[in-house]
């Protein structure tokens, strides 16, 4: 099999980080050379912008100066992680990428959202082949966030307003980019959605080899 780029998107809380994992452990089963990494994150540089951006105060940076900082990390993280895992013919199932920047640096707390693409096109110019969005109860993913140990609480700390906001702007992505998007209801256990999933992905698959044979 090809190389394949899947993302995971949804609202803090709800079970997009346990779903990429639940994906990548049943690949991996499968045999498939699979790598799960994350955003911001997943090279030791954009590894240190995580902490510069998912802790502290919520209104730490500006809307903008937090679009540049995760511009930056992708930027490294695609350059050091995601394309050479996609040239060796990996699946890398990332959880977030760009479809989270044009919600909270883009929608959620201001109109930036041209800025968002416009700098994504400049710095990165990928989209993902596949992404899940797992749609959650806004009130239910704040719950779950707040729970979690851990310090990595920043935009949890906006409170369910954001979390609402969030939520219809993931749903309006599944509707721009319906090519990619699949939307997957969270409000089950995780074994539920991630048989769901499972079969999303292997329909889809087989959508993307016709498509290319």
């Amino acid at each position: 099999m090809a190389s394949l780029f899947i993302t995971f998107e949804g609202i803090d809380g709800s079970g997009k980080s346990t779903q990429a994992r639940m994906l990548a452990d049943r690949l991996k089963a499968d045999g498939q050379d699979t790598l799960l990494t994350r955003e911001p994150g997943g090279s030791p540089g954009a590894e240190e912008i995580r902490q510069l951006v998912l802790t502290g105060e919520p209104d730490r940076w500006s809307v903008e100066t937090e679009m540049l900082l995760f511009n930056a990390a992708r930027r490294d993280h695609i350059e050091k992680t995601v394309d050479p895992a996609l040239a060796d013919g990996k699946v890398v199932i990332c959880d977030r990428f760009v479809d989270s920047s044009r919600i909270y640096q883009g929608t959620t707390r201001g109109d930036l959202r041209a800025k968002v693409d416009a700098l994504h096109d400049l710095m990165i110019g990928r989209e993902p082949d596949v992404t899940f969005i797992i749609d959650m109860d806004p009130e239910l993913g704040l719950k779950r966030g707040l729970a979690r140990v851990g310090a990595e609480q920043r935009f949890e700390d906006f409170g369910v307003d954001l979390q609402e906001t969030a939520r219809h702007g993931f749903l309006n992505i599944a509707h721009q980019f319906p090519e990619r998007c699949i939307v997957i209801e969270g409000n089950r256990t995780p074994d539920e959605v991630a048989a769901e999933i499972y079969v999303q992905y292997t329909a889809r698959i087989a959508e993307l080899s016709s498509r290319h044979a």
